[in-house]
């Protein structure tokens, strides 16, 4: 039986975990149509929900010492988040923040739970500031403890277990950050990793003792490790390599000293739960979870167990709690699958092909039913340092029940394949990941179960660029666009992009500067006189990543000469995260392809 896409659109993800004292857990879950707090006190038991706003609720972090959190909410899906603090039953909810105009990164609890920590951009959008603020003090309370005008795009990253000092994330690029301790008392801020190269920290975590800091890293290496950053030397110690997969996260329990990593291995998730006495790891049993993707790792107050997310193809969003000692995990939440039996979910294939100049790319393959030959999805994820995962997706799953096979390329400039390999699109690259796209739909071509006069490119935000230049550079390839709030002209997108993330993208993508010419060069906007596939084009007029001016630009020039159409949401922003507007933008999407295609 094949199910609507409204149908899908209601299946559920919990995630997000953060335990409580008590060991209760809060997390997101989106039963209401976007994410709200919700929390729950054993393994499926029934959830309260905390939270009741129109708005979306970005992520949670409960006090370590009272039953209370911390939660961040936007507006309009413009990404200038709030600060709340919320108690556990949700009888009280308190603005920490009211500054509509900037973006609040919270950067965690003190230990005693007495204060907050975050970054915010309250000066000047450009610049992100370091504040402390009390639990029970509003954001014009709050103590400015670092300026960020000398600094990148900074970031509060957690908490010594002193409560003294507080460790810092400066991000110079997508491919280059620093890090930094200041002194909570004096303001006096050291630079801990003095590195003349471009360096990345995918994940830190102060030690037990607060001498040092476990980083995930490349340093020296073309794939991140778990490493032991002495803060004072800008020595890195190595603790663990994962072969020739990155270790993406890690988290420590400072009381007893146990910590928790997360591998990526070809997109999939390996969790390892270690005791840590320094550089020395004493690992426990494997933990029996998914086959498919963790994340958001958050031990409880004692450090005996651990909850994370966790989804794949064939199991939408969850939370798991694993018992350290044994490895034994059990599922706390309940996401509901809107009425689809699991088993008809479809578990895609992941593969590897050949591009132009013989470098191999990963991509995930499902196929529907039946012999074919299928019309086929092909899906960029956006980024572009991004990579798509095994994780749940209901809309691969409407394709692949509706007929379609979905293909989803991690083309070059992918993360989770090693630093060369995600540097190999920067700047005046940039149009090799399109000839990988290409070689992709060449690979799809010359099997029989796909219909290669019915492919679709498809992507969202540097992936709707990706479809885009797809339907401008390889024309004849293609027998329908589908654009989500997608680049179609670097240099505009540049000029309007938020201040605080221009120089960030473009030592990506290429500066105004320097690069102008080049992009727009290559700017599909400029190009669209070569596109031959009917256009679909989905925005949020409050995106500040990519402003909708993008979606304007390129119906407007491919309107002249091919059906187009756009659909623009006044109350989103980078992508759509209230169910009504899903609903109405995904039937827009199937309706369009099933006129076309």
């Amino acid at each position: 039986m094949a199910y609507d896409i409204e149908r899908y659109l209601n299946v559920r993800s919990a995630g997000g975990p953060t335990f409580g004292p008590a060991g209760e857990l809060a997390f997101t879950l989106d039963v209401t149509g976007s994410n709200q707090v919700w929390r729950v006190d054993a393994p499926e038991a029934w959830p309260d929900q905390l939270t009741f706003h129109d708005e979306r609720v970005a992520h949670a972090s409960f006090s370590p010492t009272r039953d209370e959190l911390v939660y961040a909410k936007d507006a309009g899906g413009d990404e200038f988040w709030q600060l709340h603090r919320l108690a556990a039953d949700g009888s009280e909810d308190v603005a920490l923040t009211d500054d509509p105009d900037a973006k609040h990164h919270f950067g965690g609890w003190s230990h005693d739970g007495d204060r907050i920590a975050y970054a915010a951009n309250r000066r000047e959008q450009g610049v992100f500031d370091v504040y402390v603020q009390g639990r029970e003090e509003t954001g014009a309370d709050a103590e400015l403890l670092v300026e960020g005008d000398d600094y990148d795009m900074l970031a509060a990253a957690g908490w010594s277990p002193s409560d003294d000092r507080l460790l810092l994330h400066e991000s110079h690029s997508n491919f280059d950050a620093d890090l930094h301790v200041v002194d909570v008392a004096s303001g006096e801020v050291t630079h801990a990793t003095p590195f003349e190269e471009d360096v990345q920290f995918s994940s830190v975590a102060w030690t037990a003792d607060g001498d040092g800091v476990y980083v995930c890293t490349n340093r020296g290496a073309d794939t991140h490790y778990l490493g032991l950053l002495d803060p004072e030397t800008g020595d890195i110690e190595e603790v663990e390599r994962g072969g020739d997969w990155p270790l993406e996260s890690v988290a420590v329990h400072h009381d007893s000293g146990r910590l928790a990593y997360v591998r990526n291995v070809d997109g999939y998730s390996e969790l390892t739960l270690a005791d840590s006495d320094g550089a020395t790891l004493d690992e426990h049993p494997d933990p029996d979870l998914l086959d498919g993707v963790v994340f958001g790792l958050s031990f409880d107050s004692d450090g005996e167990r651990v909850a994370v997310s966790a989804s794949s193809p064939t199991e939408n969003g969850n939370v798991y709690v694993v018992d350290v000692e044994t490895g034994d995990s059990r599922r706390w939440t309940d996401a509901a699958t809107a009425g689809i039996p699991k088993e008809t979910f479809r578990e895609p294939e992941l593969i590897h092909y050949e591009s132009f100049d013989g470098l191999e790319i990963p991509a995930f393959l499902t196929l529907p039913d039946g012999d074919g030959p299928h019309p086929v999805v092909v899906d960029f994820h956006g980024g572009p340092e991004a990579q798509r995962r095994p994780w749940f997706t209901a809309l691969r799953q409407y394709f692949a029940d509706n007929g379609y096979a979905v293909f989803e390329p991690n083309v070059r400039g992918s993360s989770g394949y090693g630093t060369e390999y995600m540097n190999l699109d920067n700047v005046r690259n940039r149009m090799d990941s399109v000839k990988d796209g290409k070689a992709g739909v060449e690979w799809l071509a010359a099997r029989d179960d796909v219909d290669e006069d019915r492919v679709v490119a498809y992507g969202g935000s540097y992936g709707g660029f990706m479809v885009l230049a797809s339907l401008t550079e390889y024309p004849d390839l293609w027998a329908a666009g589908v654009d989500v709030v997608g680049i179609a002209n670097f240099v505009t997108f540049l000029e309007n992009t938020g201040d605080w993330r221009r120089e960030h993208r473009e030592a990506e993508y290429g500066s105004l500067a320097d690069d102008r010419e080049f992009l727009e060069a290559i700017s599909p906007v400029n190009n669209a006189d070569r596109i031959r596939a009917p256009l679909l084009v989905l925005h949020g007029a409050n995106d500040p990543r990519v402003p909708v001016e993008e979606a304007e630009q390129i119906v407007e020039q491919a309107g002249e000469h091919v059906p187009t159409e756009k659909l623009v949401f006044e109350d989103e922003g980078h992508g759509f995260t209230k169910l009504e507007n899903k609903l109405t933008a995904y039937r827009a999407v199937v309706d369009f392809l099933d006129e076309h295609v």
